[in-house]
């Protein structure tokens, strides 16, 4: 007697699972329902406002569209699938090549940002900037001018060898000192400077 009554009771609960199970399950699918009824009521003005926007971009291009036109176009489009399909890996390997320049164009950049650099860090504008102020003042260019009109001229004059009393007459020109002194001076600049780089070597 107890087994039977066991036995009709582990039948209840299994019967009472499955009703739950049951009762879930139609819960489920009366949530999607209603989910469904609901998107449904969303879209269906969405798509009434679709078809009358295209109805209305039809009725302007009137009797310019047809619809073996469309087909005509259809059909190029299959027809030359294998081209479309070339010309986007032709694309794609475009892209690639423009990263690739892209890569290529930041590393020229910052070699040669760091070439600039380690000029900079050697002094090499400074003496440039140097350089440059020294030929824009003190009327620096005239007298480079001056002194390549002077060697011109006398080519072109092609006079003959002048003598050395000659020479030593212009050499005691006033004009002709003072040139002379200058080139001492340049001279003993130089000197001075290939003194000093000598004792920075050592």
């Amino acid at each position: 007697m107890d087994k039977d009554l066991a036995l009709i009771n582990e039948k209840v609960d299994q019967i009472t699972l499955q009703m739950a199970f049951l009762t879930e399950q139609a819960e489920i699918q009366q949530r999607r329902a209603r989910e469904f009824d609901e998107l449904k009521a969303d879209l269906i003005p969405i798509g009434n406002q679709l078809i009358h926007l295209t109805i209305n971009e039809l009725e302007e291009i009137g009797t310019d569209f047809e619809l073996e036109d469309l087909l005509f176009l259809l059909k190029r489009v299959l027809r030359n699938t294998h081209l479309i399909m070339s010309m986007m890996d032709r694309f794609e390997s475009l892209m690639g090549i423009a990263d690739e320049v892209e890569i290529l164009g930041k590393q020229v950049f910052s070699s040669t940002v760091e070439a600039l650099d380690k000029l900079e860090q050697t002094g090499v504008f400074t003496e440039a900037g140097d350089i440059f102020n020294t030929l824009t003042r003190e009327n620096t260019l005239s007298d480079l001018n001056r002194m390549l009109k002077a060697f011109h001229a006398e080519e072109n004059e092609g006079t003959s060898t002048p003598s050395l009393v000659s020479l030593a007459k212009d050499a005691n020109q006033p004009e002709t000192r003072r040139a002379f002194a200058r080139l001492v001076k340049m001279l003993h600049a130089l000197g001075e400077d290939t003194r000093e780089n000598n004792s920075q070597a050592v």
